[in-house]
């Protein structure tokens, strides 16, 4: 069962001269892990703005479980669906950035527990239960009271994949969750994404961690220039690809 759809996805800056997605097509089954990999400029950040709806596409089609937050029209531009539809839509999927994004003058509970209340409609008492729930899951039990500045990079990076779960999304979207933690966190950060893999979370993750995407992944896409150069099985990707530009970025990135 396909839970995003993604289908000819086209995204220019600059006035349109500056082409990031060329033609993009993508589909991702529940349950499935895909790791989106490339050279930095590839336009893989830029294909998770646009999949969680935070970039527009100029052109392409976004569907979530049936329901379809944008297609194209006669012209063959992309026009977005009404304001209910796309809240919908939103309700569907997580987002876990690369610098956090939690909310500095919030407690650890609140930033957790905010959302589900005004969003979801839960009760406080529900939205607490399901937050401390989570945080002992991430192995911060203890921190519910605590504000993020005291807390370390990969503790923060606990809480936002916390926060991303409490919302209950059907899919969960990483954009490089260990590009600001040095290595010692990011084992902390890969360790919580390998068991939500394990319990089939349906996750698409951005990374720059090589053999993390060729352990825990399903399926890996390689992209460069804007295209989709090849995509697989995560280990034939990784270990014997087919496509030379998928050769030499690995080379390239072993050295």
């Amino acid at each position: 069962m396909k839970i995003m759809e993604l289908t000819h996805v086209k995204k220019s800056f600059a006035d349109a001269t500056l082409h990031v997605l060329k033609d993009i097509s993508l589909s991702v089954e529940k349950g499935e892990v895909v790791a989106i990999i490339g050279p930095s400029g590839s336009g893989k950040s830029t294909l998770l703005r646009c999949a969680t709806l935070l970039t527009d596409m100029d052109a392409g089609e976004l569907c979530y479980d049936g329901i379809y937050a944008a297609r194209n029209d006669e012209n063959g531009r992309a026009v977005y669906a009404d304001k209910a539809t796309l809240k919908q839509v939103r309700g569907k999927f997580g987002l876990v950035f690369q610098n956090f994004n939690l909310f500095p003058h919030y407690s650890v509970l609140k930033n957790l527990t905010d959302a589900q209340i005004h969003v979801l409609g839960r009760s406080r008492e529900e939205a607490e239960r399901r937050a401390l729930a989570l945080l002992d899951k991430m192995g911060l039990g203890d921190r519910g009271n605590a504000y993020p500045c005291e807390l370390s990079g990969g503790q923060q990076q606990r809480v936002a994949i916390a926060r991303a779960l409490a919302m209950d999304p059907e899919i969960l979207f990483f954009d490089e969750p260990t590009s600001a933690l040095d290595p010692e966190l990011t084992g902390e950060i890969l360790k919580v994404i390998r068991a939500l893999a394990d319990e089939h979370m349906t996750m698409v993750i951005v990374t720059h961690e090589m053999a993390f995407a060729r352990e825990v992944a399903d399926r890996v896409i390689f992209m460069s220039g804007g295209v989709i150069v090849e995509e697989g099985p995560a280990r034939q990707v990784m270990d014997d690809p087919k496509e030379e530009r998928t050769r030499q970025f690995l080379r390239n990135y072993q050295r």
